[in-house]
């Protein structure tokens, strides 16, 4: 047996322990043995100078990065609805196995840990991702190489993308904990922080796990069910955590969930919920997504954790819009694995409905396991004091306004953290995508440049951000030409970046496709933008008091003095071949769908979301399901990308 072989044999065999080790938990043979096998291959690969991609001697690499590249993920990753109630299960239940025409369902942990997306191509493994937004992530590759139940080989030898969750066993994280000088404060945080370090030797040293729930994309290879995904995930060495289950009604599926809720403090790894999913993979395009969720799964939350401790403080905190929120300082308490020291209090009438004083003793939860929020008054104590909301704002002592039971800050454009808040709203990935503008960089704008509104950003020179600590050339040169490519700028985003009290991203949107311009929009009336789809009266007025206000228009206007450009929605049309055609697409295209979407929409079509006698073409690419089905059962015109780019070069 020559070498290269010998090699080829160590790997597979130590690959093999390792998976007995990490993912079974069913060690077969002793450190000791398992060490000389891993020399063994050391020695081989120095003495060859060979080291094969898939080489466990490459999980710990000795390159330090400066960042993270971003990656652009190439099936957009959506989150999960949740459901409230058992009554709302039911509910749901009912509705899939309606529109489903009878289906069971898969039943899994909901792991609460990072979301990571692998990809692999000829076996091997390529890239590992963040979740991110769920459409632009950071590549952490040399990082989650460090975790061992992620494979570097697999047995499938097709393009294969999938998703799951970067997580620290409590087992581990007490293991780390007994040697750290720096003690870890909870798994989560734990796993979040490895990954996310630039040194993957450091990544390595917290002992990481990866569980694989979802395939993405699987070249070549179709699924009839979930069940069926959960097996190939299995087969092909991801680790998929030790529960799995097919529920056939709401009743096993309420039932199994009792009996986790029981023991899950027990478990090794931490879950905030479970996650049910129609097991049937055919009918879920046709159920379809929301903008946010799938609509064939949902996750049923587990009661939130509540504890009691000391409410000392009330701070009065100013946001962009100049809502003047209140948050409580608390003793620090632990709570689902986080030390909390500050949580929300909502508003005045909150704060009265509750009975809350100051230095008194509350109760705290942590709503879904995530956000602290103060639930009521435990006991009052003979230090107690009410908490009396503030008259002038604490930041600018400008007279506060009360709208109901929110208070608010009047001074706009005078307030430092409305103005903070604003600029860096304006520069986040969201709106103007402005890259390296942090909200301490901002901060500095404002402290050391004097930058008070929006179009200051575009008048910045090269020696003003020279003149700021920890400025060199390379930092000032990046954010002059991030500012400068900013400038081309979508309308939804630019309608984002204004920051109009509650018009968050999809509102956006739905203004851009509807008025096209933003001369449009800004002469728009209340009755008109009330035409708009789901913008009920109050953000109605909000925007059109928006676009009344002088100082806004003066700020709009100065960024479109210092070069901005507002493209006009992209629905108008580059030609009218698709005029009146209704497409439906289907399956694994060589772009994202809303890629095609655009460009259909750009020659006149229309899109929709299921096929009907209505629909006129359904373009279908790799492993299309049962709407290509219903498209012959009817009768429409079937088109793959080829044709399809035909039609659109004839014309």
């Amino acid at each position: 047996m020559d070498k290269i072989e010998k090699m080829k044999q160590l790997i597979s065999e130590i690959e093999k322990h390792n998976y007995n080790y990490y993912v079974l938990d069913n060690p077969t043979i002793s450190d000791k043995r398992y060490d000389e096998l891993y020399y063994t291959l050391v020695d081989l690969e120095k003495e060859t100078g060979v080291v094969l991609p898939y080489s466990p001697t490459q999980r710990v690499g000795d390159q330090v990065l400066e960042g993270f590249a971003k990656k652009r993920h190439e099936i957009a990753l959506y989150s999960l609805n949740k459901v409230r109630d058992f009554e709302d299960l039911r509910q749901w239940t009912h509705d899939m196995i309606s529109q489903a025409k009878g289906t069971d369902f898969a039943l899994e942990y909901k792991f609460d840990g990072l979301q990571i997306v692998l990809e692999y191509n000829d076996g091997l493994f390529v890239s590992a991702t963040t979740r991110g937004n769920g459409t632009i992530g950071e590549d952490v590759s040399l990082q989650i190489k460090t975790v061992k139940s992620v494979p570097l080989k697999i047995a499938f030898t097709g393009r294969l993308i999938v998703q799951g969750e970067c997580m620290m066993t409590n087992k581990n994280f007490a293991l780390y904990n007994k040697t750290a000088v720096e003690k870890l404060k909870n798994p989560r945080n734990a796993a979040a922080g490895a990954v996310r370090n630039l040194d993957p030797k450091e990544t390595a040293k917290r002992n990481l796990d990866y569980f694989c729930y979802s395939i993405l994309l699987c070249e070549g290879k179709r699924f009839d069910t979930q069940e069926q995904m959960h097996q190939f995930l299995k087969e092909n060495g991801f680790q998929t955590g030790n529960y799995f289950k097919i529920c056939k009604n709401a009743d096993e599926i309420i039932e199994n969930i009792k009996q986790i809720d029981k023991v899950k403090s027990k478990l090794d790894v931490m879950i905030d919920g479970m996650v049910v999913k129609i097991n049937k993979v055919g009918p879920r395009e046709d159920i379809g997504y929301t903008a946010k969720f799938p609509k064939w799964a949902v996750a049923f939350k587990f009661e939130a954790v509540e504890q009691t401790t000391e409410l000392l403080d009330v701070v009065w905190q100013v946001g962009r819009t100049g809502r003047v929120t209140p948050i409580a300082v608390l003793q620090p308490v632990e709570l689902a694995g986080a030390t909390v020291s500050r949580a929300t209090l909502n508003n005045v009438d909150d704060i009265r409905r509750k009975n809350l004083f100051k230095n008194a003793t509350v109760f705290v939860r942590r709503s879904n396991e995530v956000i602290p929020e103060v639930m009521g008054l435990a006991q009052k104590h003979n230090n107690s004091s009410k908490i009396i909301p503030p008259s002038l704002c604490p930041v600018c002592s400008s007279a506060l306004i009360q709208k109901g039971p929110l208070l608010f800050c009047p001074n706009h454009f005078g307030c430092s953290a409305q103005v903070v808040d604003r600029l860096t709203n304006f520069a986040s990935r969201n709106a103007m995508n402005i890259e390296g503008l942090s909200d301490k960089t901002i901060q500095a704008f404002y402290d050391k440049l004097g930058v008070r509104e929006l179009g200051d950003l575009y008048k910045l020179t090269k020696p003003q951000l020279l003149s700021l600590d920890k400025f060199k050339d390379k930092k000032a040169d990046n954010i002059l030409s991030s500012l400068e490519k900013s400038k081309n700028v979508d309308l939804a985003k630019f309608v984002f970046s204004l920051g109009i009290e509650e018009v968050g991203q999809k509102t956006a949107k739905d203004l851009a496709k509807h008025f096209k311009t933003l001369q449009n929009l800004q002469k728009a009336t209340e009755e008109e933008l009330l035409q708009v789809e789901d913008i009920g009266p109050v953000i109605a007025k909000n925007i059109f008091l928006f676009f009344e206000d002088q100082n806004n228009l003066k700020e709009i206007a100065d960024l479109l003095a210092q070069g901005v450009l507002v493209q006009e929605q992209k629905n108008q049309t580059a030609s009218q071949i698709f005029a009146g055609k209704t497409f439906v697409l289907t399956g694994t295209l060589s772009q994202p769908r809303k890629e095609f979407e655009k460009l259909i929409e750009s020659h006149g079509g229309k899109c929709a979301g299921s096929v009907s006698k209505k629909t006129d073409f359904v373009l279908a690419g790799q492993e299309a399901g049962s709407k290509l089905d219903k498209a012959k059962e009817l009768g429409v015109k079937v088109l793959d990308e080829q044709e399809f780019l035909k039609m659109l070069q004839q014309n």
